[in-house]
């Protein structure tokens, strides 16, 4: 399953290089240790003037991935995603490891339909 929502702060008039989508989708499904036509990949940018951070200076902008899975992964797994994900989206977009923040959303197993069959 897992669906990946990477949602990129980005300066006015900056984009994400062509083909980013695809390759953020084949590196995160070698994380996931996903089989082809199993990740899906929702690739946003946030302008920077649609995101703050209280008391910051101007820095290198963020990353959010959210990560919603069938059924949570034990701990220590997702420890594991954590890191390989953060170095993973930080490749592909050229952003410190550092400013790639992830969100595991709760189990999609139960809430998630495909094609309008739910999930179970």
């Amino acid at each position: 399953m897992p669906i990946v929502d990477v949602q990129v702060v980005v300066e006015a008039g900056q984009t994400t290089p062509s083909g980013c989508a695809e390759s953020l989708a084949e590196a995160l499904a070698a994380v996931l240790h996903a089989p082809p036509g199993r990740v899906w990949l929702r690739l946003q940018h946030l302008p920077h003037n649609m995101y703050a951070e209280n008391g910051a200076a101007e820095q290198v902008l963020p990353v959010f991935v959210r990560v919603l899975h069938a059924d949570t992964p034990p701990q220590q797994v997702l420890v594991s995603q954590a890191a390989s994900i953060a170095n993973a989206v930080a490749t592909c977009l050229t952003r410190p490891t550092e400013k790639v923040h992830i969100e595991f959303a709760p189990a999609g197993r139960g809430r998630v339909a495909f094609g309008g069959e739910l999930l179970r």
